[in-house]
Protein backbone atom coordinates (compact mmCIF):
# COMPACT_ATOMS: atom_id res chain seq x y z
CA UNK A 1 0.00 0.00 0.00
CA UNK A 2 1.49 3.32 -1.12
CA UNK A 3 1.95 6.23 1.24
CA UNK A 4 -1.08 9.15 1.48
CA UNK A 5 -0.24 12.18 -0.01
CA UNK A 6 -0.25 14.88 2.84
CA UNK A 7 -0.52 18.61 1.21
CA UNK A 8 0.17 20.26 4.37
CA UNK A 9 3.34 18.24 5.42
CA UNK A 10 4.65 18.89 1.57
CA UNK A 11 4.06 22.59 2.45
CA UNK A 12 5.58 22.42 5.75
CA UNK A 13 8.99 20.83 4.85
CA UNK A 14 9.14 22.80 1.35
CA UNK A 15 7.36 25.73 1.39
CA UNK A 16 10.02 28.11 2.74
CA UNK A 17 11.93 27.01 -0.68
CA UNK A 18 8.93 28.98 -2.75
CA UNK A 19 11.32 31.81 -4.58
CA UNK A 20 13.60 29.26 -4.94
CA UNK A 21 11.70 26.97 -6.39
CA UNK A 22 10.37 29.73 -8.88
CA UNK A 23 13.45 31.30 -9.79
CA UNK A 24 14.95 27.65 -10.95
CA UNK A 25 11.50 26.73 -12.48
CA UNK A 26 9.02 28.32 -13.30
CA UNK A 27 9.55 33.13 -14.75
CA UNK A 28 12.95 33.74 -13.27
CA UNK A 29 12.27 37.11 -13.85
CA UNK A 30 9.16 37.02 -11.31
CA UNK A 31 11.40 35.99 -7.73
CA UNK A 32 13.81 38.73 -9.66
CA UNK A 33 11.24 41.69 -9.68
CA UNK A 34 9.65 40.86 -6.43
CA UNK A 35 12.97 40.95 -4.49
CA UNK A 36 14.44 44.29 -6.58
CA UNK A 37 11.18 45.78 -5.08
CA UNK A 38 10.85 44.72 -1.81
CA UNK A 39 7.46 42.33 -2.61
CA UNK A 40 9.05 39.25 -1.82
CA UNK A 41 6.79 38.77 1.39
CA UNK A 42 5.92 35.04 2.51
CA UNK A 43 1.56 35.05 2.70
CA UNK A 44 0.28 32.32 5.07
CA UNK A 45 -3.72 32.92 5.50
CA UNK A 46 -5.88 34.94 4.44
CA UNK A 47 -9.93 35.76 5.00
CA UNK A 48 -12.16 38.52 2.82
CA UNK A 49 -10.03 41.12 1.60
CA UNK A 50 -6.78 40.76 4.00
CA UNK A 51 -4.27 38.35 4.68
CA UNK A 52 -1.40 37.73 6.86
CA UNK A 53 2.54 37.20 6.76
CA UNK A 54 4.57 34.61 8.43
CA UNK A 55 5.02 37.15 11.22
CA UNK A 56 1.15 37.57 11.34
CA UNK A 57 0.83 41.04 10.64
CA UNK A 58 -2.11 41.64 8.68
CA UNK A 59 -2.26 43.37 5.08
CA UNK A 60 -5.27 45.06 3.32
CA UNK A 61 -5.57 43.78 -0.22
CA UNK A 62 -6.59 46.80 -2.51
CA UNK A 63 -5.29 44.40 -5.55
CA UNK A 64 -7.60 41.31 -5.45
CA UNK A 65 -5.35 38.75 -7.29
CA UNK A 66 -5.98 41.03 -10.05
CA UNK A 67 -9.62 41.41 -9.86
CA UNK A 68 -10.43 37.62 -8.74
CA UNK A 69 -11.13 37.70 -5.55
CA UNK A 70 -14.53 39.69 -5.85
CA UNK A 71 -15.95 38.39 -2.99
CA UNK A 72 -11.87 38.24 -1.01
CA UNK A 73 -10.49 34.89 -0.05
CA UNK A 74 -12.22 31.84 1.43
CA UNK A 75 -15.91 33.03 0.82
CA UNK A 76 -17.83 30.58 3.58
CA UNK A 77 -20.58 30.01 0.67
CA UNK A 78 -17.98 29.26 -1.89
CA UNK A 79 -15.90 27.50 0.16
CA UNK A 80 -19.27 25.03 1.43
CA UNK A 81 -20.35 24.73 -2.81
CA UNK A 82 -16.81 23.31 -3.64
CA UNK A 83 -17.15 21.03 -0.73
CA UNK A 84 -20.52 20.01 -1.58
CA UNK A 85 -19.68 19.44 -5.05
CA UNK A 86 -16.23 17.04 -4.84
CA UNK A 87 -18.45 15.44 -2.06
CA UNK A 88 -21.59 14.54 -4.28
CA UNK A 89 -18.69 12.01 -6.81
CA UNK A 90 -20.52 13.71 -9.96
CA UNK A 91 -19.69 11.94 -12.99
CA UNK A 92 -18.02 14.96 -14.25
CA UNK A 93 -16.74 15.79 -18.07
CA UNK A 94 -18.05 12.64 -19.24
CA UNK A 95 -18.47 14.64 -22.56
CA UNK A 96 -21.29 12.81 -23.86
CA UNK A 97 -24.20 14.01 -21.46
CA UNK A 98 -25.22 16.82 -20.25
CA UNK A 99 -25.00 17.82 -16.45
CA UNK A 100 -27.09 20.55 -15.16
CA UNK A 101 -24.59 22.34 -13.74
CA UNK A 102 -23.56 23.98 -16.62
CA UNK A 103 -27.33 24.94 -17.57
CA UNK A 104 -27.61 26.19 -14.04
CA UNK A 105 -25.17 29.04 -13.94
CA UNK A 106 -25.50 30.03 -17.86
CA UNK A 107 -29.79 30.72 -16.49
CA UNK A 108 -28.38 32.59 -13.69
CA UNK A 109 -25.62 34.25 -15.67
CA UNK A 110 -28.78 35.04 -18.73
CA UNK A 111 -31.18 36.76 -15.94
CA UNK A 112 -28.29 39.58 -15.65
CA UNK A 113 -28.15 39.56 -19.64
CA UNK A 114 -31.51 40.13 -20.66
CA UNK A 115 -31.11 40.68 -24.19
CA UNK A 116 -28.37 37.94 -24.10
CA UNK A 117 -29.58 34.00 -25.17
CA UNK A 118 -26.86 31.33 -24.30
CA UNK A 119 -23.28 30.65 -22.80
CA UNK A 120 -20.15 29.30 -23.73
CA UNK A 121 -17.76 28.40 -20.73
CA UNK A 122 -14.24 27.65 -21.10
CA UNK A 123 -11.29 28.57 -18.72
CA UNK A 124 -10.40 31.93 -18.21
CA UNK A 125 -10.62 35.38 -19.23
CA UNK A 126 -8.63 35.55 -22.23
CA UNK A 127 -9.96 31.76 -23.68
CA UNK A 128 -13.61 34.17 -23.36
CA UNK A 129 -12.05 36.57 -25.51
CA UNK A 130 -11.07 33.84 -28.08
CA UNK A 131 -13.76 32.33 -28.33
CA UNK A 132 -16.06 35.77 -28.91
CA UNK A 133 -13.42 36.80 -31.66
CA UNK A 134 -13.84 33.20 -33.33
CA UNK A 135 -17.83 33.70 -32.67
CA UNK A 136 -18.00 36.83 -34.66
CA UNK A 137 -15.78 36.36 -37.40
CA UNK A 138 -17.73 33.80 -38.16
CA UNK A 139 -21.12 34.79 -37.55
CA UNK A 140 -20.46 37.35 -39.98
CA UNK A 141 -17.93 36.03 -42.37
CA UNK A 142 -15.77 38.87 -41.99
CA UNK A 143 -11.92 38.80 -40.94
CA UNK A 144 -11.03 42.14 -39.19
CA UNK A 145 -11.94 42.70 -35.74
CA UNK A 146 -11.15 46.84 -34.43
CA UNK A 147 -10.13 47.67 -30.71
CA UNK A 148 -8.69 50.51 -28.67
CA UNK A 149 -5.14 51.75 -28.02
CA UNK A 150 -3.75 50.22 -24.16
CA UNK A 151 -6.36 47.99 -24.47
CA UNK A 152 -5.67 44.53 -22.15
CA UNK A 153 -7.93 41.30 -23.40
CA UNK A 154 -5.16 38.56 -22.60
CA UNK A 155 -2.31 36.97 -23.99
CA UNK A 156 -3.20 33.93 -26.06
CA UNK A 157 -2.77 34.84 -29.48
CA UNK A 158 -6.34 35.82 -30.73
CA UNK A 159 -6.78 37.92 -27.91
CA UNK A 160 -3.29 39.40 -28.04
CA UNK A 161 -3.95 40.59 -31.66
CA UNK A 162 -6.44 43.09 -30.17
CA UNK A 163 -4.58 43.97 -26.97
CA UNK A 164 -3.73 47.65 -27.35
CA UNK A 165 0.23 47.48 -25.21
CA UNK A 166 2.93 46.88 -27.63
CA UNK A 167 5.44 45.81 -24.78
CA UNK A 168 2.94 42.36 -24.78
CA UNK A 169 2.63 41.89 -28.61
CA UNK A 170 6.64 42.82 -29.58
CA UNK A 171 8.18 39.50 -31.09
CA UNK A 172 5.13 37.71 -31.40
CA UNK A 173 4.08 39.12 -34.96
CA UNK A 174 2.77 37.68 -37.33
CA UNK A 175 -1.05 37.98 -35.54
CA UNK A 176 -4.23 38.07 -36.71
CA UNK A 177 -5.70 40.92 -38.92
CA UNK A 178 -6.91 43.81 -36.30
CA UNK A 179 -6.67 47.45 -36.10
CA UNK A 180 -6.36 49.78 -33.68
CA UNK A 181 -8.30 53.57 -32.53
CA UNK A 182 -8.34 55.50 -29.65
CA UNK A 183 -10.93 54.73 -26.68
CA UNK A 184 -13.56 57.18 -27.93
CA UNK A 185 -13.21 57.78 -31.28
CA UNK A 186 -16.05 57.19 -33.45
CA UNK A 187 -14.74 58.75 -36.82
CA UNK A 188 -11.59 56.52 -36.71
CA UNK A 189 -14.54 53.36 -35.84
CA UNK A 190 -16.68 54.74 -39.23
CA UNK A 191 -13.37 54.89 -41.09
CA UNK A 192 -12.43 51.47 -40.57
CA UNK A 193 -16.49 49.92 -40.90
CA UNK A 194 -16.70 51.78 -44.02
CA UNK A 195 -13.91 48.80 -45.28
CA UNK A 196 -16.82 46.28 -45.10
CA UNK A 197 -14.32 43.46 -43.67
CA UNK A 198 -14.73 44.36 -40.23
CA UNK A 199 -16.18 41.37 -37.93
CA UNK A 200 -16.33 43.41 -34.58
CA UNK A 201 -15.10 46.12 -32.01
CA UNK A 202 -14.46 44.72 -29.20
CA UNK A 203 -13.92 47.01 -26.34
CA UNK A 204 -13.60 47.31 -22.24
CA UNK A 205 -16.23 49.74 -20.94
CA UNK A 206 -13.44 50.73 -18.96
CA UNK A 207 -10.00 50.00 -19.65
CA UNK A 208 -8.03 47.95 -17.00
CA UNK A 209 -4.88 49.68 -18.38
CA UNK A 210 -4.75 53.91 -16.70
CA UNK A 211 -8.51 52.98 -15.77
CA UNK A 212 -9.67 55.08 -18.40
CA UNK A 213 -13.52 54.64 -19.01
CA UNK A 214 -15.10 55.16 -22.44
CA UNK A 215 -16.59 58.74 -23.24
CA UNK A 216 -20.35 59.11 -21.86
CA UNK A 217 -22.16 58.38 -25.03
CA UNK A 218 -19.27 56.23 -27.10
CA UNK A 219 -20.51 53.06 -26.57
CA UNK A 220 -24.08 53.21 -27.62
CA UNK A 221 -22.67 55.57 -30.57
CA UNK A 222 -20.49 52.74 -31.55
CA UNK A 223 -23.19 50.15 -31.31
CA UNK A 224 -25.20 51.76 -33.90
CA UNK A 225 -22.73 52.23 -35.91
CA UNK A 226 -21.40 48.73 -35.73
CA UNK A 227 -25.60 47.68 -36.81
CA UNK A 228 -25.65 50.08 -39.15
CA UNK A 229 -22.48 47.91 -40.59
CA UNK A 230 -23.60 44.69 -40.08
CA UNK A 231 -20.48 44.43 -37.08
CA UNK A 232 -21.08 43.30 -33.82
CA UNK A 233 -19.97 44.62 -30.20
CA UNK A 234 -18.07 42.64 -27.87
CA UNK A 235 -18.02 44.09 -24.52
CA UNK A 236 -14.82 42.77 -22.69
CA UNK A 237 -15.95 42.40 -18.64
CA UNK A 238 -13.66 39.67 -17.76
CA UNK A 239 -12.12 43.05 -15.24
CA UNK A 240 -15.11 45.14 -14.90
CA UNK A 241 -18.16 42.91 -15.10
CA UNK A 242 -19.53 41.06 -11.83
CA UNK A 243 -20.22 44.49 -9.66
CA UNK A 244 -16.86 45.61 -10.10
CA UNK A 245 -18.50 49.07 -11.17
CA UNK A 246 -21.12 49.23 -9.38
CA UNK A 247 -23.34 47.35 -12.27
CA UNK A 248 -23.43 44.30 -12.80
CA UNK A 249 -21.94 44.77 -16.01
CA UNK A 250 -20.31 47.77 -16.66
CA UNK A 251 -21.67 48.30 -20.17
CA UNK A 252 -25.04 48.97 -18.12
CA UNK A 253 -24.14 52.69 -17.11
CA UNK A 254 -24.88 53.95 -20.47
CA UNK A 255 -28.21 53.61 -21.18
CA UNK A 256 -29.46 51.55 -24.06
CA UNK A 257 -26.49 49.42 -24.58
CA UNK A 258 -26.78 45.95 -25.70
CA UNK A 259 -23.24 44.06 -26.47
CA UNK A 260 -23.90 40.87 -29.13
CA UNK A 261 -21.19 39.07 -26.83
CA UNK A 262 -19.99 39.60 -23.70
CA UNK A 263 -16.88 38.05 -22.01
CA UNK A 264 -16.95 37.32 -18.22
CA UNK A 265 -14.59 35.72 -15.83
CA UNK A 266 -12.15 36.34 -12.86
CA UNK A 267 -14.50 37.25 -10.27
CA UNK A 268 -16.63 34.21 -11.19
CA UNK A 269 -14.64 31.67 -9.74
CA UNK A 270 -14.89 32.88 -6.64
CA UNK A 271 -10.94 32.77 -6.25
CA UNK A 272 -11.12 29.16 -6.31
CA UNK A 273 -11.59 27.51 -9.80
CA UNK A 274 -10.69 28.95 -13.24
CA UNK A 275 -13.89 29.95 -15.27
CA UNK A 276 -14.43 31.96 -18.38
CA UNK A 277 -17.81 32.65 -20.23
CA UNK A 278 -18.86 34.09 -23.26
CA UNK A 279 -22.43 35.16 -23.11
CA UNK A 280 -24.16 35.90 -26.66
CA UNK A 281 -27.16 35.86 -29.36
CA UNK A 282 -28.81 33.11 -30.05
CA UNK A 283 -28.62 33.96 -33.76
CA UNK A 284 -24.64 33.92 -33.35
CA UNK A 285 -24.56 30.60 -31.57
CA UNK A 286 -26.86 28.99 -33.41
CA UNK A 287 -24.81 30.17 -36.85
CA UNK A 288 -21.66 28.50 -35.25
CA UNK A 289 -23.56 25.63 -33.87
CA UNK A 290 -25.33 24.92 -37.13
CA UNK A 291 -25.49 21.10 -37.34
CA UNK A 292 -24.92 18.03 -35.27
CA UNK A 293 -21.37 18.14 -37.44
CA UNK A 294 -20.61 21.00 -36.01
CA UNK A 295 -21.21 20.27 -32.33
CA UNK A 296 -17.74 20.42 -31.14
CA UNK A 297 -16.36 22.75 -33.82
CA UNK A 298 -15.73 25.12 -30.89
CA UNK A 299 -15.39 23.14 -27.06
CA UNK A 300 -12.96 23.01 -24.22
CA UNK A 301 -11.65 20.19 -22.37
CA UNK A 302 -12.61 21.42 -18.88
CA UNK A 303 -14.97 24.12 -20.03
CA UNK A 304 -18.55 23.38 -17.53
CA UNK A 305 -16.46 21.64 -15.10
CA UNK A 306 -18.48 21.01 -11.73
CA UNK A 307 -16.21 22.90 -9.61
CA UNK A 308 -16.13 25.90 -11.70
CA UNK A 309 -19.82 25.87 -12.29
CA UNK A 310 -20.68 25.28 -8.49
CA UNK A 311 -17.81 28.14 -7.25
CA UNK A 312 -19.96 30.39 -10.09
CA UNK A 313 -23.10 29.63 -9.12
CA UNK A 314 -22.08 30.23 -5.51
CA UNK A 315 -20.55 33.79 -6.22
CA UNK A 316 -24.08 34.83 -7.85
CA UNK A 317 -26.08 33.68 -5.07
CA UNK A 318 -23.73 35.56 -2.56
CA UNK A 319 -24.22 38.88 -4.56
CA UNK A 320 -27.94 38.57 -5.18
CA UNK A 321 -28.19 37.62 -0.88
CA UNK A 322 -25.95 40.06 0.17
CA UNK A 323 -26.77 43.13 -2.10
CA UNK A 324 -22.64 43.08 -3.73
CA UNK A 325 -23.70 45.48 -6.32
CA UNK A 326 -25.39 48.03 -4.08
CA UNK A 327 -22.62 47.72 -1.66
CA UNK A 328 -20.04 48.18 -4.39
CA UNK A 329 -21.67 51.36 -5.54
CA UNK A 330 -21.66 52.72 -1.68
CA UNK A 331 -18.11 51.81 -0.62
CA UNK A 332 -16.58 52.81 -4.33
CA UNK A 333 -18.28 56.21 -4.10
CA UNK A 334 -16.90 56.96 -0.84
CA UNK A 335 -13.34 55.70 -1.27
CA UNK A 336 -12.86 57.57 -4.64
CA UNK A 337 -15.02 60.79 -3.32
CA UNK A 338 -12.21 60.90 -0.05
CA UNK A 339 -9.47 60.58 -2.68
CA UNK A 340 -10.32 62.95 -5.03
CA UNK A 341 -10.60 65.34 -1.48
CA UNK A 342 -6.63 65.23 -1.49
CA UNK A 343 -6.15 66.08 -5.10
CA UNK A 344 -6.21 69.96 -4.24
CA UNK A 345 -3.58 69.15 -1.51
CA UNK A 346 -0.68 67.45 -3.07
CA UNK A 347 0.69 69.08 -6.39
CA UNK A 348 1.97 65.67 -7.71
CA UNK A 349 -1.20 64.09 -7.47
CA UNK A 350 -3.25 64.34 -10.59
CA UNK A 351 -6.53 62.73 -10.92
CA UNK A 352 -8.58 59.91 -9.54
CA UNK A 353 -11.17 58.50 -11.97
CA UNK A 354 -12.99 54.96 -11.99
CA UNK A 355 -16.54 53.61 -11.33
CA UNK A 356 -16.92 51.64 -7.89
CA UNK A 357 -14.19 49.42 -6.63
CA UNK A 358 -12.17 50.27 -9.85
CA UNK A 359 -10.04 53.30 -9.17
CA UNK A 360 -7.10 55.43 -10.60
CA UNK A 361 -4.88 57.46 -9.04
CA UNK A 362 -2.83 59.61 -11.10
CA UNK A 363 0.59 61.45 -10.41
CA UNK A 364 1.85 64.00 -12.63
CA UNK A 365 4.11 66.72 -12.69
CA UNK A 366 4.73 69.10 -9.91
CA UNK A 367 4.55 73.46 -9.97
CA UNK A 368 7.28 73.54 -7.30
CA UNK A 369 10.77 73.93 -8.12
CA UNK A 370 12.29 71.36 -6.11
CA UNK A 371 9.55 68.71 -6.92
CA UNK A 372 9.90 69.81 -10.66
CA UNK A 373 13.49 68.09 -10.10
CA UNK A 374 13.13 65.47 -8.41
CA UNK A 375 10.14 64.24 -10.52
CA UNK A 376 12.39 64.92 -13.80
CA UNK A 377 15.35 62.63 -12.58
CA UNK A 378 12.58 59.98 -12.65
CA UNK A 379 10.72 60.43 -15.82
CA UNK A 380 14.63 60.75 -17.17
CA UNK A 381 15.06 57.17 -15.84
CA UNK A 382 12.20 55.39 -16.78
CA UNK A 383 8.14 56.83 -16.67
CA UNK A 384 6.21 54.87 -13.91
CA UNK A 385 8.53 55.24 -11.51
CA UNK A 386 7.17 57.51 -8.90
CA UNK A 387 3.75 55.44 -9.15
CA UNK A 388 6.18 52.01 -8.23
CA UNK A 389 7.54 54.56 -5.25
CA UNK A 390 4.18 55.18 -3.50
CA UNK A 391 3.12 51.47 -4.14
CA UNK A 392 6.17 50.15 -2.10
CA UNK A 393 5.82 52.02 1.04
CA UNK A 394 2.16 51.31 0.83
CA UNK A 395 3.24 47.79 1.38
CA UNK A 396 6.47 47.77 2.97
CA UNK A 397 5.03 50.65 5.88
CA UNK A 398 1.35 50.18 5.80
CA UNK A 399 0.77 46.19 4.59
CA UNK A 400 -1.41 47.74 1.94
CA UNK A 401 -1.00 46.07 -1.88
CA UNK A 402 -1.89 48.19 -4.61
CA UNK A 403 -0.37 48.11 -8.27
CA UNK A 404 0.93 50.45 -10.53
CA UNK A 405 -1.83 50.64 -13.67
CA UNK A 406 0.87 49.32 -16.57
CA UNK A 407 3.98 49.38 -17.64
CA UNK A 408 5.53 53.08 -17.88
CA UNK A 409 2.23 54.64 -16.32
CA UNK A 410 1.78 56.93 -13.34
CA UNK A 411 -1.12 55.10 -12.54
CA UNK A 412 -2.13 53.60 -9.33
CA UNK A 413 -5.08 50.85 -9.64
CA UNK A 414 -7.48 50.08 -7.14
CA UNK A 415 -9.11 46.75 -7.51
CA UNK A 416 -9.74 45.44 -4.29
CA UNK A 417 -11.83 42.85 -3.40
CA UNK A 418 -16.01 43.85 -3.54
CA UNK A 419 -16.41 43.23 0.10
CA UNK A 420 -14.38 46.15 1.60
CA UNK A 421 -15.79 48.09 4.24
CA UNK A 422 -15.58 51.89 5.95
CA UNK A 423 -12.32 50.31 8.11
CA UNK A 424 -10.77 49.69 4.82
CA UNK A 425 -11.55 52.69 3.45
CA UNK A 426 -10.35 54.89 6.13
CA UNK A 427 -7.06 52.42 6.18
CA UNK A 428 -6.18 53.22 3.34
CA UNK A 429 -6.76 56.66 2.43
CA UNK A 430 -4.94 57.28 5.64
CA UNK A 431 -1.67 55.38 4.39
CA UNK A 432 -2.26 57.16 1.04
CA UNK A 433 -2.12 60.64 2.61
CA UNK A 434 1.15 59.48 4.47
CA UNK A 435 2.97 58.68 1.28
CA UNK A 436 1.72 61.26 -0.39
CA UNK A 437 3.00 63.66 2.91
CA UNK A 438 6.35 62.10 2.94
CA UNK A 439 6.91 62.74 -1.20
CA UNK A 440 6.13 66.25 -0.71
CA UNK A 441 8.20 66.62 1.94
CA UNK A 442 11.32 66.49 -0.46
CA UNK A 443 13.04 64.00 1.73
CA UNK A 444 12.50 60.82 3.63
CA UNK A 445 12.59 57.14 2.23
CA UNK A 446 10.26 57.53 -0.32
CA UNK A 447 12.45 59.65 -2.73
CA UNK A 448 15.36 57.56 -1.40
CA UNK A 449 13.85 54.47 -2.99
CA UNK A 450 13.73 56.45 -5.92
CA UNK A 451 16.79 56.87 -6.44
CA UNK A 452 17.04 53.42 -6.14
CA UNK A 453 14.47 52.70 -8.60
CA UNK A 454 16.59 55.30 -10.95
CA UNK A 455 19.92 53.40 -10.57
CA UNK A 456 18.31 49.90 -11.51
CA UNK A 457 15.82 51.34 -14.43
CA UNK A 458 19.29 52.66 -16.08
CA UNK A 459 21.67 49.54 -15.11
CA UNK A 460 18.88 48.05 -17.06
CA UNK A 461 19.20 49.90 -20.67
Amino acid sequence: MTEGFDLRALLAERGGERYGLHARHLNPQLPRMLHTIGFDKVYERAAGAHFWDAEGNDHLDMLAGFGVMGLGRHHPVVRRALHDVLDADLPDLTRFDCPPLPGLLAERLLAHSPHLDRVFFGNSGTEAVETALKFARYATGRPRVVYCDHAFHGLTTGALSVNGEEGFRAGFDPLLPDTPIALGDLDALERELRKGDVAAFVVEPIQGKGVQEAPPGFLAAAQALLRRHGALLIADEVQTGLGRTGDFYAYQHEEGVEPDLVCVAKALSGGYVPVGATLGKEWIFKKVYSSMDRVLVHSASFGGNAQAMAAGLAVLSVMESEGTVAHVRRVGGLLKGRLEELVPRYELLHAVRGRGLMIGIEFGRPSSLGLRGRWAMLQTARKGLFAQMVVVPLLQRHRILTQVSGDHLEVIKLIPPLVIDEADVDRFVTAFTEVMEDAHGGGGLLWDFGKTLVKQAVAQR
